[in-house]
């Protein structure tokens, strides 16, 4: 690629825009907007053929072989259709949820409150045939998401934690297996 006085450039390795303003074997003179002048070696410089805006996705491609692998990957039709409203309960095992006052209860106490009623909630979600329970449960000191994750291994489940962006820290979703003989 020879470069031309009054090419528009970009520097490779930098967030350098600008205009060639001399050129003396490999070593270019670009003049970037702000009037300052640096010399480069033309390795580092590559041609500006239209500006960002004017680029679709992917016209700054120059590589024909490229262009023309781009334009055979066909997609698949999926056998499988995505369902936009996939059906998930939600149990908030805050302890304030659960209780009106937790006057009188030892941290045992409420402890098994919370796993009673976790227990019977996944028991119902098997039954009514429900595949995803989020269960939060809250950051602490990580007693109750323990205690979970060992009621989970009792039943056909998968669990991991819940998505972050939705439920924070403190969320366990857990899968259930439909069809178990």
């Amino acid at each position: 690629m020879r470069l031309e006085i009054g090419n528009k450039v970009a520097v490779l390795d930098d967030v350098i825009k600008g205009k060639v303003v001399a050129v003396n074997k490999n070593i270019i003179a670009v003049e970037t907007t702000d009037g300052m002048v640096f010399n480069f070696d033309e390795k580092e410089l590559v041609k500006i053929e239209k500006e960002q805006h004017e680029l679709s996705k992917f016209s700054d491609i120059n590589n024909d072989l490229l262009k023309e692998k781009i334009g055979a990957v066909k997609q698949k039709e999926s056998l499988f259709k995505k369902q936009k409203q996939a059906v998930i309960m939600e149990v908030d095992l805050h302890i304030n949820q659960l209780v009106k006052s937790v006057r009188g209860l030892d941290n045992f106490d409420m402890l098994n409150l919370q796993i009673d009623t976790a227990k019977r909630k996944l028991e119902y979600a098997i039954a009514k045939r429900i595949s995803k329970i989020v269960f939060i449960h809250g950051v602490g000191e990580g007693v109750l998401k323990s205690e979970l994750q060992s009621l989970f291994n009792k039943y056909p489940v998968k669990y991991y934690d819940a998505s972050y962006k939705q439920y924070g820290l403190g969320a366990t979703e857990v899968y259930i297996y439909q069809n178990i003989n």
